[in-house]
């Protein structure tokens, strides 16, 4: 049984990795924002696999606040987000 859990650690592990090269190389704003919330869910994964692992029901209440802080988040940056100014327009000029 604990080889599941080394496999769950790290596959989490790589997942974290690799979404934080997207979260420092993103072209756009929206690649980083999609970085984020996935790192915030790989995040959330790993709570619930410690919680899985150390049969500890208390850290749960973190993952309904990290769902909700990240919910808030996301949509909060979508909608006041400045566009980014480096993207080419086409003849018409609409981008």
């Amino acid at each position: 049984m604990n080889t599941v859990w080394i496999i769950a650690a790290v596959m989490l592990s790589a997942a974290a990795a690799t979404t934080m090269f997207r979260l420092l190389a993103g072209p756009t704003t929206l690649d980083r924002l999609v970085a984020l919330d996935t790192l915030v869910a790989v995040t959330m994964c790993a709570i619930g696999t410690w919680a899985a692992f150390s049969l500890d029901s208390t850290v749960t209440y973190s993952l309904t606040a990290l769902a909700l802080i990240s919910f808030v988040g996301s949509v909060s940056v979508a909608r006041f987000r400045v566009p980014d100014k480096d993207k080419p327009r086409n003849k018409r000029g609409v981008s």
